[in-house]
């Protein structure tokens, strides 16, 4: 009993650590979403993704610090947390590699909603850019390029032609 009591200081410390960085996540994550509202209408997503990462970074910066303010060994933790990193960054080559080529499209924005595109072999009108794959729409089919493609493939955007001028 004696134990518990000289360590609730600790605990209590480390509750508050952990509650002052899920704060400021949340208050972070409020700005970012206030420059995604003020920025370039194409350039919002990014400033979206931005502001979640931001969010889980400082949870789990809080989160290591609150419990290591409460005398838990994080060494061992954080050593972990690189090989379970690493683990499902192997496992999860494509899916990450896919989210980085999304982020990277959002952020060159090389073609727009609208703009009609081949690349891959396929053909159609951008409809949708997410972190995953660009959704294209021909006259019956939607087409679902995962990101990946976009940057390993050339990519031939289509100007639309001037109409045609009959001559009597």
């Amino acid at each position: 009993m004696a134990r518990l009591a000289a360590a609730l200081p600790a605990i209590g410390a480390g509750l508050v650590v952990i509650l002052a960085s899920l704060v400021a996540a949340l208050v972070l994550r409020r700005v970012f979403r206030g420059l995604a509202q003020r920025a370039h209408p194409d350039h919002g997503d990014l400033w979206d993704l931005a502001g979640t990462v931001a969010l889980w970074a400082v949870v789990a910066f809080g989160v290591v610090t609150g419990l290591g303010t409460m005398g838990l060994n994080v060494g061992a933790l954080i050593a972990g947390l690189g090989l379970t990193g690493f683990a499902l960054g192997f496992a999860l080559k494509d899916a990450v590699s896919n989210l980085l080529a999304g982020v990277l499209v959002l952020a060159y924005r090389p073609f727009r909603r609208g703009d009609h595109i081949v690349v891959a072999g396929f053909d159609g009108t951008v409809m949708r850019i997410d972190l995953r794959y660009t959704v294209l729409q021909t006259e019956d089919t939607r087409i679902l390029i995962p990101n990946q493609q976009l940057f390993t493939n050339a990519i031939t955007l289509r100007l639309p032609q001037p109409p045609r001028r009959e001559t009597p």
